[in-house]
């Protein structure tokens, strides 16, 4: 994406954002997409920039990553779903559902972990929410998803925003993804076919509609 998309569309979001701030409550963002749509990016961008980067008025917000909630390669291992790492069967769905719904309530120091692409680990504890923090924005791949208990994530979120390139934009990001992490290039194509662009197809399908969808190319 152009820094320029980028930019209208962090805009958007804020701007949605800070309509829907009462003063009060805590407000959780809820930025999906495909893997390799861009919201990863786009979730930074809305954070550094509800936090004072645009020049306007900081709000202070924090980034909870639905990735440092995929189950251990070992676990995975033992039940045969190494290979589909990164499919909503490969995450502790229950456990996420229950931290961004204690985002909602809790009042304290709050702990989640992320997760670290070079090692291929999650990290427990290594992302902190203050008490203060007035907006957490998170994001991932199945925030939107119709299936228990995915779907009960919805409602949590009082913004949503849905990012949707076409596959083939998205077959091309993920290639290039993998081969940058040191795979071949057939390598990196049957891995994108035979799990990455399957999980993309579900996302695009059956997640609930959004409040905000971004074109992302």
């Amino acid at each position: 994406m152009t820094s320029s998309t980028l930019l209208q569309d962090t805009s958007h979001v804020c701007e949605l954002v800070r309509s829907r701030m009462d003063g009060h409550s805590r407000l959780v963002v809820g930025i999906a997409g495909p893997p390799a749509s861009g919201k990863s990016t786009l979730a930074d961008a809305v954070v550094s920039h509800l936090n004072g980067a645009d020049g306007s008025p900081g709000i202070k917000a924090a980034l909870l990553p639905m990735d440092g909630y995929h189950l251990d390669n070992s676990l995975l291992r033992s039940r045969g779903l190494l290979s589909r790492k990164g499919a909503p069967e490969t995450f502790d769905s229950r456990g996420f559902c229950q931290a961004v719904s204690s985002l909602q309530s809790v009042k304290t120091e709050m702990f989640f972990p992320c997760f670290d692409r070079d090692l291929d680990i999650a990290i427990a504890n290594s992302i902190c929410v203050d008490p203060d923090v007035e907006v957490v924005v998170v994001e991932g791949n199945y925030l939107l998803l119709k299936s228990d208990p995915w779907n009960l994530l919805k409602d949590m979120f009082a913004v949503t925003v849905f990012l949707s390139p076409g596959l083939g934009i998205l077959r091309q990001r993920l290639r290039a993804r993998w081969i940058d992490h040191g795979l071949d290039s057939d390598t990196a194509l049957r891995r994108v076919t035979q799990n990455d662009l399957p999980n993309a197809e579900l996302v695009i399908a059956r997640s609930a509609r959004a409040d905000i969808i971004l074109d992302q190319t």
